[in-house]
């Protein structure tokens, strides 16, 4: 079980940021290029797609995150799939001898992540998932950026980095395109049909998490007001559960937040 649970507020979190995800300019020209060479190679990544049910501009945004779309090197971490990989993780695949095939290092790279059973391929799903390839290592409390292994080159990142495992440095900046800029610009440009979770929904699951309170500062009230200005409403984003706030909620679900005792009054 991974650390760092998918719940309504995650999911939530990840739609806000790919809906306000604004591509740095400067960096348009690397980020189409990235595109292009992963469009290139669709039809290989559609072999690995068909045989354990994981989209296959997932697989292919994986191959350029790890591997720079090198069909030489293992998609679990870039190792060169002459040998089992050597880094984490170590000694993959299993089954079999090297050298190993790319697809057959990518499907067990897929299944070892435990992909295959994944169903959410919505676009929170679809980042939750990139995300956690690299790890939520930038979750922690003492970090708390935006990763950049989704962000890098958007409005969301500026600096800090994990340099190798374990070791964050608050001041690098990673130089790789985001996966999650990659997926914003091909939903951008059509070249994908992503299962966009509305924000109806995610208001809904949110909303049972926050509790009417004008007074004091809550994150998941913050949360909760910026879905639904991306749905439409016009709420100061100050994370307090007032008036305004719990009217907003009941216009989208017809009820109020939950300890409001006025009940619109």
């Amino acid at each position: 079980m991974p650390s760092f649970q998918y719940t309504p507020q995650v999911q939530a979190e990840y739609q806000r940021l790919f809906d306000t995800c604004v591509i740095n300019p400067d960096k348009y020209p690397d980020v189409d290029a990235a595109i292009k060479m992963i469009i290139k190679n669709q039809p290989r990544y559609e072999v690995v797609s068909a045989t354990v049910g994981v989209p296959w501009y997932f697989i292919g945004l994986t191959h350029y995150m790890e591997g720079g779309c090198d069909f030489s090197t293992h998609l679990h971490n870039g190792d060169p799939l002459t040998a089992r990989t050597v880094q984490v993780p170590k000694g993959r695949p299993v089954e079999g001898n090297p050298p190993f095939t790319w697809e057959a290092s990518a499907e067990d790279a897929m299944i070892y992540e435990d992909l295959n059973t994944w169903i959410d391929w919505s676009i929170p799903g679809v980042l939750y998932k990139l995300e956690g390839y690299n790890g939520y290592g930038y979750h922690k409390s003492s970090i708390a950026i935006n990763s950049p292994y989704l962000w890098s080159f958007s409005n969301l990142y500026t600096k800090g980095k994990f340099v190798s495992d374990g070791q964050f440095s608050p001041t690098a900046v990673s130089k790789q395109c985001g996966a999650g800029v990659l997926l914003r610009r091909m939903v951008e440009k059509n070249m994908i049909t992503a299962n966009v979770t509305d924000r109806l929904t995610l208001i809904k699951q949110l909303g049972p998490e926050v509790t009417f309170n004008p007074s004091r500062y809550n994150a998941k009230a913050e949360e909760l007001q910026q879905i639904m200005n991306l749905a439409g409403s016009h709420l100061k984003v100050d994370g307090k559960a007032g008036r305004i706030t719990s009217d907003a909620y009941h216009s989208f679900t017809g009820s109020f937040l939950a300890g409001d005792t006025a009940m619109g009054a």
